[in-house]
């Protein structure tokens, strides 16, 4: 089973979206209908990377009933997949979907052995050998040792495979030791890295040059996309916000730079990609989910400002 990208999905979940008219707390609701995705940050890639015909292969960890049902829907969906599995049960989200935004409950993920965590480690070696990119995402589940992204960055390297980090906290500031290929954090993670909340995008080239990574795509929402590599820096936002649920937005984008970065587009056209992606994927009424059409309506939308 061979991919160009190989995604990490460490602590997948199985994606519930309820769908309501208003969500009001304290109060019983009518459903309108319910959506089941196989969820987390790598999956989400993933789904989203086979779309648009990149060959692609998910890895992770899985387990119980919830790992089960999450196989069958990439099963369904024809997106390949080599998950390793572990014996306790993977986690729940669940999102309560209003026409125009949303509420996440995301469940705790389950507790995995020193065994199982080996037993990935063999996979991902084995299988990183044919990828050309690592997408490694997400947050880790108890037993996962605190620097697993490092050690993961580490072995795609003497594989020959550039790294995409998409993760916070700890995990993040581990990563970043290996010096991955690209970073991608969000405003919020990028205080939790500095201790401060940073500017605007155009104001905080200075703050994410100082991370450790070739390349850093930080999102600010609807402020759009700072980029900070070795060829420049660039603010690529649209002229006016869309309006639906962000679950998933940031998946798009890093689906869009791993593109980019296995096509070696220039960085303007891998940042129009990934605006237009990331607010395809707000207005999708199913968390990590995007229509095609609507990501290619609003390609010409983008604005690219050189900093």
């Amino acid at each position: 089973m061979t991919g160009r990208v190989l995604t990490v999905t460490l602590n997948a979940a199985l994606d519930v979206t309820y769908h309501v008219a208003a969500f009001t707390p304290g109060a019983t609701h009518r459903v309108s209908r319910v959506d089941e995705r196989a969820g987390g940050k790598g999956l989400n890639v993933a789904r989203l990377l086979h779309a648009l015909g990149t060959p692609v292969v998910a890895t992770g960890l899985a387990g119980g009933a919830c790992g089960a049902r999450i196989r069958s829907l990439l099963a369904d969906q024809e997106v390949p997949e080599a998950f390793v599995p572990i014996a306790a049960e993977s986690r729940r989200t669940v999102v309560v979907a209003e026409p125009d935004t949303a509420t996440g409950l995301w469940e705790p993920g389950p507790t995995v052995t020193a065994d199982e965590w080996d037993a990935f480690l063999a996979r991902f070696t084995d299988l990183v050998r044919d990828a050309e990119v690592a997408v490694l995402s997400g947050s880790l589940p108890s037993g996962v040792p605190a620097d697993a992204y490092r050690v993961l960055v580490e072995v795609a390297r003497r594989a020959g495979a550039r790294t995409v980090l998409d993760t916070s906290g700890d995990p993040l500031r581990h990563g970043l030791d290996a010096g991955p290929d690209l970073v991608k954090p969000n405003a919020e993670e990028l205080a939790g890295l500095t201790g401060h909340a940073p500017p605007g995008p155009a104001a905080a080239v200075e703050t994410v040059r100082a991370l450790d990574a070739d390349a850093v795509v930080a999102s600010f929402g609807p402020e759009g996309l700072l980029a900070v590599t070795g060829e420049g820096a660039w603010h690529a936002y649209l002229p006016h916000p869309v309006a639906g649920n962000p679950t998933g937005a940031g998946d798009a984008c890093v689906a869009a730079l791993t593109r980019g970065m296995i096509g070696r587009h220039a960085w303007p056209d891998r940042l129009t990609e990934a605006v237009a992606l990331s607010a395809a994927a707000v207005r999708a009424p199913v968390a990590g989910s995007v229509d095609l059409a609507d990501y290619r309506h609003l390609l010409p939308a983008v604005i690219v400002k050189e900093l």
